[in-house]
């Protein structure tokens, strides 16, 4: 017993271990409440429900940062909500990109919950490691924060500036890797990542990755494209490992919830790319300002990133409803 109690009690990256265990206890029974109830049986997710589930992540989400808040102090919990915001904003250029995968291997809306499901255990860990090895950089070389802050100057000053370009998966080189070096079966084979067919060579029985595997692999690798942007983002509101990964965590979980009524109307928030641009620039300044004059108040932090992003948003739905009154009034 007093074995147990030393080790719940023991710091790990700065936090008891019990916290640690408590948040991962959330997180799995949050996983297993989603698939083995609301989904156990595959069904195409619908823009109410997608709602309605978003609401009850970020309801978890919320009352979670309130015993942060609460617990551990209100600077950390303002660092948190920051954090929270802000990695909600930034994943939203994911479900663009999602949208896109799953268009260009012909994901029926019936299975991509599955993909995405899956999807979040890999973000789980491909994030835990990449806040485990930036928290470890930072700790042993403050100067990293400047590199940090230099990266998200750059890229906002660069999303600013970017002109409006159509993507595509065509040619991507990871597909064709992938094709290269897998048996992928041309067909959709129900929810399975991978399926048992005759290779039409040899004519034995084979295991063949379907296109919801190629789909899940590309959904993941998008994933740590985009945390190159969201992890230095917010190492810049706190170096606390604890805050950056549980904010991250929680905002992608809703995330994903939420992606089944924004994927149709992603087209609205065009504008809000430029808002996201800005709070990249501040919170790039805010490294520098910090390491110069002292440590900001995180609630300025808090404060701007929701000014900008309330912005961007009510703007872009302004704009976007507007043009299109206007094609409608040209036509």
């Amino acid at each position: 017993m007093e074995f147990l109690l030393t080790f719940l009690f023991d710091p790990f990256m700065g936090k008891p271990v019990w916290i640690w265990l408590l948040f991962i206890s959330i997180v799995i029974a949050l996983l297993i409440f989603d698939l083995g109830v609301l989904n156990k049986k595959d069904h195409e997710i619908g823009v109410k429900e997608s709602l309605v589930l978003s609401a009850f992540y970020i309801g978890i989400a919320v009352l979670y940062g309130g015993w942060v808040w609460w617990y551990l102090g209100a600077e950390p919990g303002v660092q948190y909500f920051t954090g929270f915001a802000l990695e909600k904003a930034l994943a939203l250029d994911n479900v663009f990109v999602i949208s896109m995968i799953f268009s260009y291997f012909a994901i029926p809306r019936l299975y991509q919950h599955r993909v995405l499901f899956w999807g979040i255990l890999g973000v789980i860990i491909l994030r835990g490691i990449m806040i485990g090895l930036g928290a470890a950089l930072v700790s042993e070389w403050s100067w990293v924060m400047y590199i940090f802050g230099a990266f998200l100057l750059f890229t906002g000053v660069k999303m600013l500036f970017a002109k409006d370009e159509e993507q595509s998966l065509e040619g991507n080189k990871l597909i064709a890797f992938l094709r290269r070096h897998m048996r992928v079966s041309d067909e959709i084979h129900g929810h399975s990542f991978f399926v048992k067919k005759a290779d039409p060579v040899t004519g034995k029985v084979v295991r063949y990755a379907t296109p919801l595997f190629l789909a899940l692999i590309t959904v993941e690798l998008a994933d740590v494209v985009f945390a190159v942007d969201s992890v230095p983002a917010i190492f810049a509101i706190t170096t606390d490992p604890f805050i950056v990964y549980t904010s991250n965590i929680f905002a992608i979980l809703g995330l994903r919830a939420l992606y089944f009524a924004l994927a149709a109307m992603v087209h609205r928030f065009h504008y809000l790319k430029y808002a996201l641009a800005l709070v990249l620039v501040f919170i790039g300044g805010k490294i520098f300002w910090n390491q110069f004059f002292g440590k900001a108040d995180p609630a300025i932090s808090l404060a701007v990133t929701l000014i900008l992003l309330t912005g961007g948003v009510l703007y872009s739905l302004y704009r976007t409803k507007r043009d299109a009154l206007n094609s409608i009034a040209a036509d």
